[in-house]
């Protein structure tokens, strides 16, 4: 059977996530602000959340309708075929979120679409009592100005939740946010360096993808424990596990040596070879490689000072790369950096703006 479904994403990832699906063979693709839209049957959906490295969840939609009253909800959650999904025994947690609808209460909006969903499986089952204690079915209900999509939430936690970050350090970039800027960079094969890694996650996901390793291949999905998805996804994980190149070299380095630690710790959490190693960014050295990098951005007073002189070591240490990318929350990072970009895209780390400096 075939589904329509949609990949969340981070504002500003939207073109690679549709790139990515259009590479995994699925169809229909459309991009819209923050999701990108794809056909799918179980197959699909489970190579799209083994392989997917921007996208943050897989979705199935299983209904779109208007609702301007908690009526108008309740009936349109009641009239869609839950019990096609979810078992008399399956978990069904209800989200929401809603944005310039007058159904603007969030917990209203779980509460009454839980009950709607309650309602349909006791009558499609036939019975009085849901004890929730089978497979999870994550329940979302998604309101733009009243128009209601009904979806579940066939990953669970979000793919960037790879299972390697088993260490971690101060502010760490997302991993889907990491996978993003190497594809960014356009780098496939040669070497690759982060001259400040931190816990790894930029080298980490570099070297995923120089090897072509699916990045969910060692973990859990909530939809492979329903049903007719349960053996797709086995069969799209054995088939993934099948497919590895041998790897890039990949290195990363940084002056702190507990960050060092843990970069090495999720290196070996993930399965991938870097070379990681103590040096400070003015002794960087390794021009012939594709960089890129995520320096300390100056978020507290009286850092400006430090991480200005940081931007212009920067600046000396890669002038001979030809293909260098840093991300930083400083706008005027060219300013001290000492070159104007090739390329500036605006990208969000966490809830933080940021901009993508790239040199070509």
């Amino acid at each position: 059977m075939e589904y329509s479904c949609f990949a969340s994403c981070a504002f500003g990832l939207e073109a690679l996530t549709a790139l990515e699906l259009k590479k995994l063979g699925l169809n229909g693709v459309s991009v819209r602000d923050a999701r990108v839209y794809f056909c799918a049957d179980e197959e699909g959906i489970a190579r799209a959340n083994l392989w997917l490295r921007t996208a943050d969840r897989v979705y199935i939609v299983l209904h779109e309708f208007t609702a301007a009253s908690f009526e108008e909800l309740f009936e349109g959650v009641r009239g869609i075929a839950w019990e096609e999904f979810i078992g008399a025994k399956a978990a069904f947690p209800v989200n929401a979120d809603s944005v310039a609808s007058t159904l603007f209460s969030v917990s209203d909006i779980q509460s009454v679409g839980k009950k709607a969903v309650v309602k349909r499986l006791m009558e499609a089952h036939k019975v009085r009592v849901l004890p929730e204690t089978g497979p999870k079915h994550d329940i979302h209900l998604k309101i733009l100005r009243n128009s209601v999509c009904a979806c579940i939430n066939t990953s669970g936690p979000g793919l960037n939740r790879r299972g390697y970050r088993a260490a971690n350090v101060a502010a760490p970039i997302r991993e889907t946010l990491a996978a993003g800027l190497v594809m960014l960079t356009g780098w496939k094969e040669g070497c690759f360096a982060d001259p400040m890694c931190g816990s790894g996650t930029i080298a980490i996901e570099a070297a995923l993808i120089g090897a072509q390793r699916a990045p969910g291949l060692t973990r859990a999905f909530d939809a492979q424990h329903w049903g007719s998805f349960a053996q797709p996804f086995e069969r799209q994980r054995e088939a993934a596990g099948q497919q590895f190149k041998p790897m890039q070299p990949v290195f990363a380095s940084d002056t702190d040596k507990k960050a060092l630690a843990a970069a090495a710790r999720n290196a070996q959490t993930a399965g991938v070879d870097i070379k990681i190693f103590h040096a400070d960014v003015k002794q960087f050295k390794r021009q012939e490689c594709v960089v890129l990098t995520n320096p300390p951005y100056a978020s507290r007073l009286g850092e400006k000072d430090s991480v200005h002189r940081l931007y212009s070591d920067m600046g000396r240490s890669f002038a001979a790369v030809k293909n260098k990318s840093v991300i930083t929350a400083d706008d005027q990072f060219e300013r001290w950096f000492g070159k104007r970009a090739s390329k500036k895209r605006k990208l969000y780390n966490g809830n933080i703006r940021c901009t993508l400096f790239q040199y070509f």
